[in-house]
Formats: structure tokens, C-alpha cells, sequence
């Protein structure tokens, strides 16, 4: 039994920087590819039905249909994407079941072959399954390779020595070998010359398999990079059909309602555009907008804000989503990733903050001096790691005592005296006070991070790089933080852009009113 072994995703793309691209070309696909791709077109939204019982057979089809789409949604939009081999926890049940039946396996073939005369039974059904791993990592063009491979692996011949107890088995597998070296990515290069030492067949077999499957593993994660550019193309239309069967196929569980998460998503966003629409300008900019709580858009009532001002908001929801809220359907494959952006988004908000309170303590002394300031930075990063495992002002109570250490020493290597014991009661005081959520300098820190990623979500502010004052010490990860959120929103507009019209024109048109400008708004 070799070890072929499950496979998963993975963001770790050190393995394909390497790869072989002179032997892993990407065969002709692009051809069937362009025939699957959904024509661009307004979705037929279905009348929302009464719950129905879905057959297994039903179930699965559509768990299928959801595995392409999430496949396919991943490559697009995670750049690093590749696959890898599956690892077990060394103690976990699986690893130790699986051992065991490996072991077992070569522990017979090594039986096999010790008897007199060897039974080469098993040995010659390995042979089999290693020709059809390196037919398989060839291209249909290279047809003087396949050949040769053919040729050498007779399966025929290498019977016929079976039988007759003449099989050399060093002879082939140092042919494999050879087959392998010239197949390989060069990262595998040294893996290979490591078996050609090796004397031990079954051992050898059993290593051969270990780096077909790698090499399998290499050739896979080409191809995807080779697609990607493709993918990325035509993701749009693929995803948005994919989703349209998901909806077909599961009215129950996803559409009654008509997207009800997506539907209350959007429809909140609208009444705090209309309220922050209707609200008196405050002559602060930093607070405009923030202290006027949402006034409801009450039935029947015309509002008065754009789609894409709705939108941008709703995205902009995302980053304070609450724990356990039911998210968009239309969203669900990013929920992670979006999940992630809020959290280092909440890093970030105590990091500035932070650094803000201590440059205010300490006057000019810090921020002019170079690398002062990542110091306070990489301290507050470390202790809020933990976050939101940890209570907020359990951490800031620990952020507070080690901030001040590090300001008396970087006073002290500056040739300052340290703090004094008002100012840093101050400081610490300070900084534990960030806990509250109307705190005047997170807030400030908060609104001015909103403002940005505000600009990152908008169409036409999208790989903004202009960082609002007051950031400047988390300015290359808010920058990235842009970029991601950025991205993933474009991306989510242009799919669904014709189901959030379709949801938005219920409650943001007068009747009878042309919906167009809001589909060409969202599209």
C-alpha cells in the first residue's frame, strides 16, 4: 500500500517558487475551459418557497457544485495558493493508524522478497503504479519520453521476470531514478541523489513513492499558477453561475427569504447612510458621522442614498461584526479572511493608539529618535497577539507596564532621565484607559483607520496609499490591510453586484422607479 495520502489547501508557496517549468508546461486546457464560462448576466432571482426536503443525492451534488466554486474562489483571490500534503498530529489516531498500516504493508513485501525463490507479486504491481505516476507528470506532446518509458517499463516483460525469479529491481529503480531526476522541480533535485544511496529495495520502493506523490503534489501547483492569470479572468462569471445552481439546488437553506443575511446586511447599511445623510455636518472631521446613531428607515420611506454609498458602508460593517452573527450569504467564503482583517484592524487601533499616548508623554524625545517608536510597536504587537482570547484590559494593564519600562530605558540610552512618577502614572493610566471604547485618542485612531479603509472599499479610491495622520507607525501593515480588504471587496462587487441591486432597489427606489442606475452602480 504506498503512501498515497489525502491532499488540502495551503497558503505556503515556497515549494512552487522553485518549480520546473521546462517539465511541468500547462497542457492545452484553456480551450475546454472557455466553453464552461457562464454568459454575464442578471441573475433570475426565485420566488422564495416553503422548506423542502432535499434527497442525499441532492445534498451532495450541491455540496459538489460549492467545492468548485470555493476551489476556484480561492486560487482567485489568494495569490499564494497551492496544495500540500495532509499532516496528521504525530499522536493523533489517524498518524498512528496510517503508520501502522504502511508499516504493515512493507513489512510483508520485505517477507515477500526475503522467501526462496522472492515472490515478486507485489513488487511488480509497485512498478505498475510508479509507470503510471510518470506517465502521468508527462505532457501529450512529449511523445519520444512516453515512448521510452513505455519501452524500458515493459509491464509484460517485468512479469515475465517475475515469474521466472530474473527481475533486477536495482536495474529499474535506478532507471526511475534517472526518469525522476530529469522530471523533478529543482527542489526535489536533492532528494533524489539522497536515494540513490539508498541499498535497501523495499526502503528505496517505499521512498520512491514518498517523492512521486511530492512531485505529483509540484506539477499540480504549476499548472494552478499557469491558470491563474485565466482564473482570475473569468472567475467573475464562474462564480456568480456557481452560486446561481447553489441557489437552485438548496432554495431551503439559502434563499428563503431571498438571501435574508444579505438582505438585513444591505438594509442596514442603508439606514445608517440615510441617517448620516440627514444628520447636521459636524465642523470636527476626525468625529463626523461617528457620534449620530443610525436613524431606521421606516417602511414605506424613500431613501435618499446611493447604492454604492449603501454598499461601501455595509462592507465597512464587516469590520465591527459581532461574534456568532449570522454573516451575508454572499460573503460566506471570505467570513475568514474578513474575520482576520478585522482582528489585525483592532491590533492596529491599540498599536497607534498606544504609541500615540506615549509619544504625547514623552514630548518630541521618541518620535525623533530613530527606532524608538518600533520599539513601543513590536512591545504592543507581542502582547496583543492574544487578542480576543484575553481581556482587553487585562492586556492593556500588561501593554502599560512593560510600555513604561521600555520609554525609561530608551529615555535613560538617549541620556534623559526617566519618567517621573506623575508622568508615569500618566502614562500608564493613559494607555489602560484605551480599553474604553470612548476613549477620545482610540477613537480618533479608529475614526482615522475607518476613513482610510473607507477609501480602500470605494471604487474609485481603491490602492489608496495616502494614510491619514496619526498611523504612521503601523503604516506599512495598514497599507497591506487596505490592499486585502480592498481587493476582496472588489472582487464580492463584481460578483454579486446584481443581487445586491436586485435586493437594493426594494428599499431604495420609489416604485415604478428605472432601477438601471443601480445596477450599473453595482456592477
Amino acid at each position: 500500500m504506498p503512501n498515497h495520502e489525502e491532499k488540502t489547501t495551503s497558503s505556503d508557496s515556497s515549494a512552487s517558487q522553485n518549480t520546473n517549468c521546462n517539465s511541468k508546461s500547462v497542457s492545452n486546457c484553456e480551450d475546454n475551459v472557455a466553453e464552461n464560462v457562464p454568459n454575464l448576466c442578471l441573475p433570475d432571482f426565485p420566488i422564495s418557497s416553503p422548506p423542502q426536503i432535499l434527497s442525499m443525492s441532492e445534498l451532495l451534488e450541491a455540496a459538489n457544485e460549492l467545492s468548485k466554486m470555493t476551489i476556484a474562489h480561492e486560487i482567485v483571490v489568494n495569490h499564494d495558493f497551492q496544495l500540500q500534503d495532509a499532516n496528521f498530529l504525530p499522536n493523533s489516531l489517524e498518524s498512528r493508524v496510517k503508520e501502522t498500516l504502511h508499516n504493515a504493508f512493507w513489512d510483508s513485501l520485505r517477507e515477500e522478497l526475503s522467501k526462496t525463490p522472492p515472490d515478486y507479486s507485489h513488487v511488480v504491481r509497485l512498478i505498475q503504479e510508479i509507470k503510471e505516476s510518470l506517465l502521468s507528470l508527462i505532457l501529450p506532446r512529449h511523445n519520444r519520453l512516453r515512448n521510452q518509458i513505455e519501452d524500458t517499463l515493459d509491464m509484460e516483460l517485468i512479469k515475465q521476470e517475475a515469474e521466472h525469479g530474473a527481475l533486477n529491481i536495482p536495474s529499474l529503480t535506478t532507471y526511475i531514478l534517472g526518469m525522476m531526476a530529469m522530471l523533478c522541480a529543482p527542489i526535489r533535485d536533492e532528494e533524489i541523489q539522497r536515494l540513490r544511496n539508498i541499498s535497501d529495495p523495499v526502503y528505496l520502493l517505499r521512498e520512491i513513492f514518498r517523492i512521486l506523490d511530492l512531485m505529483k503534489m509540484d506539477m499540480v501547483n504549476f499548472t494552478i499558477q499557469a491558470l491563474q492569470p485565466y482564473l482570475q479572468e473569468h472567475s467573475v462569471q464562474y462564480e456568480r453561475k456557481k452560486f446561481r445552481e447553489i441557489l437552485n439546488k438548496l432554495p431551503s437553506a439559502f434563499i428563503e427569504g431571498n438571501l435574508a443575511c444579505t438582505t438585513e446586511w444591505l438594509r442596514t447599511a442603508a439606514s445608517k447612510v440615510s441617517a448620516s445623510d440627514l444628520a447636521p455636518s459636524s465642523s470636527n472631521p476626525e468625529t463626523s458621522g461617528s457620534s449620530v446613531p443610525p436613524r431606521e428607515v421606516a417602511a414605506g420611506e424613500v431613501s435618499i442614498c446611493s447604492p454604492t454609498a449603501v454598499l461601501n458602508q455595509a462592507y465597512m460593517d464587516l469590520l465591527h461584526w459581532e461574534p456568532g452573527k449570522y454573516y451575508p450569504e454572499t460573503l460566506l467564503m471570505d467570513k475568514d479572511r474578513l474575520h482576520m482583517i478585522q482582528m489585525q484592524v483592532n491590533q492596529l487601533t491599540l498599536i497607534a493608539a498606544v504609541v500615540l499616548v506615549s509619544n504625547s508623554i514623552c514630548g518630541n524625545v521618541l518620535s525623533n529618535s530613530p527606532g524608538c517608536v518600533d520599539r513601543l510597536k513590536w512591545v504592543t504587537k507581542a502582547l496583543t497577539d492574544g487578542l480576543p482570547q484575553m481581556r482587553l484590559e487585562d492586556a492593556l494593564q500588561d501593554i502599560s507596564n512593560q510600555i513604561h519600562q521600555e520609554v525609561n530605558s530608551i529615555l535613560l540610552q538617549l541620556g534623559h532621565p526617566a519618567l517621573s512618577d506623575e508622568k508615569a502614572a500618566s502614562l500608564k493610566g493613559q494607555i489602560r484607559s484605551i480599553a474604553d471604547k470612548d476613549n477620545a485618542v482610540r477613537m480618533v485612531i479608529e475614526q482615522r483607520i475607518e476613513n482610510f479603509l473607507g477609501h480602500c472599499v470605494s471604487p474609485a479610491g481603491q490602492n489608496s496609499k495616502n494614510l491619514p495622520h496619526g498611523l504612521a507607525p503601523v503604516q506599512e501593515e495598514m497599507l497591506e490591510v487596505g490592499q486585502r480588504f480592498g481587493s476582496l471587496t472588489a472582487h464580492n462587487r463584481q460578483v454579486f453586484g446584481p443581487y445586491y441591486s436586485e435586493i437594493l432597489k426594494n428599499f431604495l427606489l420609489p416604485e415604478g422607479k428605472n432601477e438601471g442606475g443601480i445596477i450599473n452602480h453595482l456592477q
